[in-house]
């Protein structure tokens, strides 16, 4: 009986390989190092000793001229180490970019030289924190165009942008009857906050499928237009699909109906330029952690009409004018959104991060990355029983530098894990914050790899290697699982069934894989011996 990736329950670090030890009892092998805690001790040793599956060779350097990720790789010294035995391969930059050293220095200067709070001291500590905090403001406006520093708003994230949004601007324009129109691709922070406020107000969330292209559908957004839409949340691309949307188009709809727009743009700010006069959005969201600036800091875009017509979000320092016993008057934005001690060394940071990324060239970045991006795509397509999500390049559509795929009969997560322990390259699975579109795609999860300008063609040849040699064992691993699932689950050997489920129940499955085999290794003995 075969075990299916959903009835498995994801078997992630379950590694045993007793295929690949022909000459010893694979299920009566003693780790001759115990630990104090005896399951985790037998995952160690079989996850970094006993598993013989092949290991792709590292990728060797290329004869021609170095690529960007080449010349820039060093620049990051995350990248410059070994994991689990490999030299480490991150992809999984759609979920946070790594840090240069530029960024990393400018923090610690912060940090030893005037670390101070901004906007209240008069001392030179004071006034120099608040200078350089205002100065990363005004980079973070001409990164991305802004007509004038003050539309741009310091957040913790991109998801407390969003929130600001919904809570400010969402709870005092909305009503019952009106619509917010969302993609079915949308993030978890781009939805959750506005089916609160809808609780709150009555309107109402319409989603927007996709096409057969799996590209959010854009000519069906268009119909949905009407009177009664308020809003239009949209990303930029898509975290998961790599799909890029022609905001300025959906902007020139929506507001035909008088509809403002919020514009997730978290997976674009950090690949390619973003001009948000150019696209005309009302509201546009990023994260500076995406962007190789630290985490903790994400920064909101308003058109200034908007912010100045939008209450405080949140009350207290900083964003008061004046105070009374009974009533408060209110600063100016961006002032106004910014309550409390902001997160000053991690905004300095992003001004650095800013300052990094525009040396190189945006323009630079995106032309590389498409690059990339078609080489990640066509290289995946070679594996046999792979399903990548997502529109296929072509010389119209661009994709972005990411792929989610899955592959028949695996696990997203086992296939993440075994990457990962055995080849040093991290990739990210699960629902990648978007449920409602894995569930419209008819998945549970899928694993994602995810490219940046320091990667390379190197990168993704020694990923597509590994990933073979993943399915391989993964393959063999599901194929010697079946055969002792069929051998337990016998009717002449139910109590021992009952029992291993017992211990299924109390444990995770990954220590209870070792109670598995060794319930294998009693039913061979009880097949012996019927009276036990």
């Amino acid at each position: 009986m075969a075990v299916s990736a959903s009835q498995h329950h994801s078997l992630c670090k379950l590694i045993v390989s007793p295929f690949s030890l022909p000459n010893r009892n694979p299920h009566l092998i003693k780790n001759p190092n115990p630990s104090p805690n005896p399951v985790r001790g037998r995952f160690r040793r079989f996850a970094c000793s006993s598993i013989a599956a092949s290991t792709p060779a590292a990728p060797s350097e290329e004869k021609n001229s170095p690529s960007l990720g080449d010349s820039t790789r060093s620049d990051f010294p995350i990248l410059n180490q070994v994991i689990n035995g490999k030299r480490l391969v991150y992809l999984d930059n759609a979920a946070t970019s790594q840090k240069p050293t530029a960024v990393i220095k400018v923090l610690k200067e912060y940090y030893e030289s005037y670390n101070s709070n901004v906007h209240r001291g008069i001392h030179f500590l004071s006034a120099k924190a608040t200078d350089e905090y205002e100065q990363a403001r005004r980079k973070v406006a001409a990164f991305v165009n802004a007509l004038e520093p003050r539309e741009i708003v310091f957040t913790r994230n991109a998801t407390e942008a969003i929130n600001l949004v919904a809570y400010s601007w969402g709870l005092s324009n909305l009503k019952s009857g009106d619509e917010v129109l969302l993609t079915i691709a949308e993030h978890h922070s781009a939805i959750v906050p506005w089916q609160l406020v809808a609780q709150q107000t009555g309107a109402s969330l319409k989603y927007i499928g996709l096409t057969k292209e799996q590209v959010p559908d854009v000519d069906q957004l268009k119909k949905l237009l009407s009177k009664k839409t308020k809003l239009v949340v949209t990303h930029h691309v898509s975290n998961t699909l790599a799909s890029v949307l022609p905001i300025d188009q959906i902007v020139h709809w929506s507001h035909d109906v008088g509809a403002k727009v919020l514009v997730d743009a978290c997976q674009s700010v950090p690949h390619m330029s973003v001009d948000v006069q150019k696209l005309n959005a009302d509201f546009l969201v990023a994260s500076s952690h995406k962007m190789c600036g630290p985490t903790g800091v994400g920064f909101l875009y308003g058109k200034s009409e908007l912010l100045s017509a939008m209450p405080p979000f949140l009350g207290g320092g900083e964003m008061i004018a004046d105070v009374f016993e009974d009533y408060s008057t209110y600063a100016e934005p961006p002032s106004r959104f910014e309550a409390g001690t902001p997160a000053i060394g991690e905004v300095i940071g992003l001004g650095a991060a800013i300052d990094y990324l525009s040396n190189i060239g945006m323009q630079r970045i995106h032309q590389y990355e498409l690059e990339l991006a078609n080489y990640l795509y066509d290289s995946l397509l070679t594996i046999p029983n792979i399903h990548v999500y997502g529109p296929a390049p072509s010389e119209t559509t661009h994709r972005a530098a990411l792929c989610s795929f899955n592959v028949e009969k695996l696990h997203a997560t086992d296939i993440a894990t075994i990457l990962d322990e055995m080849h040093g390259v991290a990739i990210r699975s699960g629902h990648h914050c978007a449920q409602p579109l894995h569930r419209f795609l008819g998945v549970n999860s899928s694993a994602r790899a995810s490219l940046h300008f320091y990667n390379s063609k190197k990168d993704v040849e020694f990923f597509i290697e590994a990933l073979r040699d993943t399915i391989d064992f993964l393959t063999k691993f599901q194929n010697f699982v079946a055969e002792k699932w069929d051998l337990i689950s016998s009717p002449a050997h139910g109590r021992t069934f009952a029992l291993f489920f017992f211990f299924v129940q109390l444990n995770s499955w990954f220590s209870t894989l070792f109670t598995f085999l060794e319930f294998a290794s009693i039913i061979e003995f009880v097949k012996r011996d019927p009276s036990t």
